[in-house]
């Protein structure tokens, strides 16, 4: 009698939770996202799930969707070795359609702690652990040739990224996803507790997208690199990369309201678009001249 309870307890607690995430998934499926086009091959997507209606909360979740194909619009990494910029103000300087937040970075000293590539020149190099182990964010890249787009996973070597043949590199992570395969977070509060977060999306079309959520503040709660992790695969993407997140976490687009900022960065802990954190790289989208 017993085990037939505890069986029955069990299945209704795991169906609770299907349901749930059925529920979550048919919200971002059936959400009427609000769309700008920004440029060419480039839109802009919004959304305030404000009634608590996704994972139990309020989320504000903002992203561009661009056609990776380096014509129209082209992909590159805007970084300084110690200096720290405003995602925004690295996005004007180079002059860019948008700009998204990139790796981990010393916020004292200044410098991305990750290794970073521009124009086929180390910038920054990976700062290890005490026993010369990687961090998570260390074991995933992103690679831009010729002005497209692509997640490599760290193969186990110690030179790895060093031997990547592309101009433009930037190591980022945790990896949440890699050609429809899932990877295995582990279970610290940083990957647990809820966090804004930024995010790398790659469609099998190869569309890709540029993602904020919103959180630390009631209107929008931030979530857990799980959370991401699934969000990420029903606005279709077979691949995911995570990116600094928390305060770091801002989407910038040339030319729209609130000086460009479209999210609502938490470093000034009030919920506007003036909370920029100032950071060590960022991914630019940039108009493509004529070669």
């Amino acid at each position: 009698m017993l085990k037939r309870l505890l069986f029955a307890l069990t299945l209704f607690t795991y169906s609770l939770s299907a349901f749930g995430q059925s529920a979550d998934s048919l919200t971002v499926i059936k959400t009427k996202w609000h769309k700008s086009r920004i440029a060419k091959q480039v839109v802009l997507f919004q959304h305030h799930f404000d009634q608590k209606n996704l994972f139990a909360a309020n989320e504000n979740i903002s992203f561009l969707e661009i056609i990776n194909t380096g014509r129209k619009a082209a992909f590159a990494i805007g970084a300084e070795e110690k200096e720290l910029i405003t995602t925004s103000n690295f996005g004007l300087r180079d002059t860019s359609i948008a700009a998204v937040n990139g790796n981990f970075f010393d916020v004292k000293n200044g410098g991305s702690v990750d290794f970073v590539r521009v124009n086929g020149k180390t910038i920054n190099t990976n700062r290890l652990d005490k026993n010369g182990n990687r961090a998570r964010h260390q074991e995933a890249a992103v690679v831009i040739e010729n002005g497209k787009i692509s997640i490599q996973k760290w193969d186990g070597t110690s030179d790895w990224e060093t031997k990547l043949a592309a101009k433009e590199v930037l190591l980022n992570g945790p990896l949440l996803t890699l050609n429809d395969i899932d990877e295995k977070l582990d279970t610290t509060g940083f990957s647990r507790l809820r966090h804004p977060r930024t995010c790398l999306g790659i469609k099998p079309n190869g569309r890709v997208i540029l993602l904020t959520v919103d959180g630390r503040n009631e209107n929008s709660a931030g979530m857990s690199l799980f959370e991401l992790t699934k969000l990420m695969r029903w606005l279709g993407c077979a691949s995911a990369l995570n990116f600094d997140g928390g305060g770091s976490t801002t989407l910038w687009v040339n030319g729209m309201p609130g000086n460009g900022v479209v999210n609502y960065p938490t470093d000034n802990k009030k919920w506007d678009h003036e909370g920029q954190r100032k950071v060590a790289n960022v991914i630019l989208v940039k108009k493509q001249t004529r070669r």
